[in-house]
């Protein structure tokens, strides 16, 4: 099953994508797709509707973020080995765990804001995982049990203050707008198996990213298992699980970063596909 939030921003309604691609109104069962719905039950409840039964949502509208609700968006680094490789950093024994402001959590296909004085965003097309239900101390073994679904992230980083402003990679992981999520949040029983999706990101249309989650070194078990160890992971909760080679900071003879007026178009299989333009800095966005 395929939900999804659909309309303007702040005024997202939820809905169902039927099995010929349509939007199909949720609306009328639920009020949104809030952390509460992502159980196994409330999810039962809706995969039991019949999708012709709900109204046809009509042209292209907007889509917002899958989920609503979300309190911690978690983020894995280097997770590919051949990414870690091009970043000059050795293969962690343990997962790199950092933060993205919810803050920064958007539609797929908003523009992207390049941060004032930034010289270095970048891409990363990552495969997101929503927690279904509450996990602490999970073993890995169980841990995909505590998984509602999944979808497409672009874990857009400004390099600069990522790994130039001190200690922590967070400063440059959550500006605004750096969270692109969704078109939707694909149940884990239509997904399978999530170490087996491959995964392709183009800047301008030139494809520059292009792997697969079969060569994570965490798989999603494991990483769900760990982070339950210090934290407790709760329903919505996002965790993005890291980038395959080809982003900006590795590009040769030397890394190009994302400029005003550059297109991003990122997908997974399963999963759907995600576009952004990126815009400059404004002072008055809204002018």
């Amino acid at each position: 099953m395929k939900l999804c939030r659909y309309g303007a921003p702040g005024a997202e309604k939820p809905a169902l994508v039927d099995a010929d691609g349509a939007l199909r109104d949720l609306s009328g069962v639920i009020a949104d797709l809030t952390p509460d719905q992502l159980g196994p039950d409330a999810l039962d409840r809706l995969k039991g509707l019949d999708p012709a039964s709900l109204p046809l949502v009509e042209g292209s509208p907007r889509y917002g973020t899958p989920v609503t609700g979300t309190r911690q968006f978690v983020a894995i680094g280097l997770n590919y080995a051949d990414h870690a490789a091009e970043s000059n950093l050795p293969i962690p024994e343990e997962p790199v765990v950092f933060n993205k402001w919810v803050s920064c959590i958007q539609g797929p296909n908003d523009p992207v804001t390049i941060p004032r004085d930034s010289t270095k965003t970048d891409w990363e097309v990552e495969l997101g995982v929503v927690i279904g239900t509450r996990a602490s101390y999970v073993e890995e073994a169980d841990a995909l049990a505590h998984v509602a679904g999944y979808c497409v992230i672009n874990d857009v980083s400004e390099r600069h203050w990522q790994t130039e402003r001190g200690a922590t990679w967070d400063k440059g992981k959550g500006f605004p707008t750096f969270g692109p999520v969704g078109p939707w949040l694909v149940t884990a029983d239509e997904v399978g198996d999530p170490q087996a999706l491959r995964m392709w990101l183009a800047v301008n249309g030139t494809r520059l990213q292009d792997g697969s989650t079969e060569t994570m070194i965490f798989t999603v078990a494991q990483i769900v298992a760990y982070c339950s160890r210090f934290m407790t992971l709760e329903p919505g909760d996002i965790i993005t699980t890291g980038t395959p080679p080809g982003v900006g900071l590795g590009q040769k003879p030397e890394p190009w970063y994302l400029k005003a007026g550059d297109v991003v178009t990122l997908g997974i299989e399963k999963l759907g596909e995600q576009r952004q333009e990126f815009r400059a800095w404004s002072a008055n966005p809204a002018a």
